[in-house]
């Protein structure tokens, strides 16, 4: 009998701070930055509504142009898997640390929200390029960049 599992992570939020940039020893880039997300209901009892806000910890390789982007306060999808490492503390305590390492993170938002009017910049898996967001404008089949005059060369990604 074939067994199955599944570590699958979808996040839309906010970031709670700059995604922040370092290198490996051997020069691979890791972003790190946090994502909150909101869920909303209504107490039964005193029939009010109530909030509670989730801080995930997101690291991201290999993806340094993007961190620019990964500004507080901005909307995020983020796409990944739960991992958990421990390590030992200055005290030489065991310490657990749970976050999703992404395999994608696209930008949301509208025109003054951090994305580009006609996209986007997303960290895709396979090739790191733009992707078209949700109402993007359109515009001339060869401008991938809604009417910005922007090039391929442009971005840095």
């Amino acid at each position: 009998m074939a067994t199955r599992s599944v570590n699958k992570v979808l996040l839309i939020g906010n970031l709670g701070r700059d995604a922040e940039t370092k290198f490996t020893p051997s020069g691979a880039a890791v972003t790190r930055f946090s994502v909150a997300t909101t869920r909303s209901w209504k107490d039964q009892q005193t029939n009010e509504w109530k909030e509670e806000t989730n801080w995930t910890n997101v690291v991201l390789w290999r993806q340094e142009n993007l961190a620019n982007y990964l500004t507080k306060g901005k909307q995020v999808y983020v796409e990944g898997r739960l991992q958990t490492r421990s390590y030992d503390d200055k005290d030489g305590k065991k310490v657990y640390a749970t976050e999703v390492v992404a395999d994608e993170v696209i930008l949301l938002g509208g025109r003054g929200e951090g994305a580009f009017e006609g996209g986007a910049p997303a960290a895709s898996r396979s090739t790191g390029a733009p992707q078209r967001g949700r109402g993007a404008t359109q515009s001339a089949p060869d401008d991938d960049f809604g009417g910005m005059q922007i090039t391929d060369d442009d971005v840095p990604f």
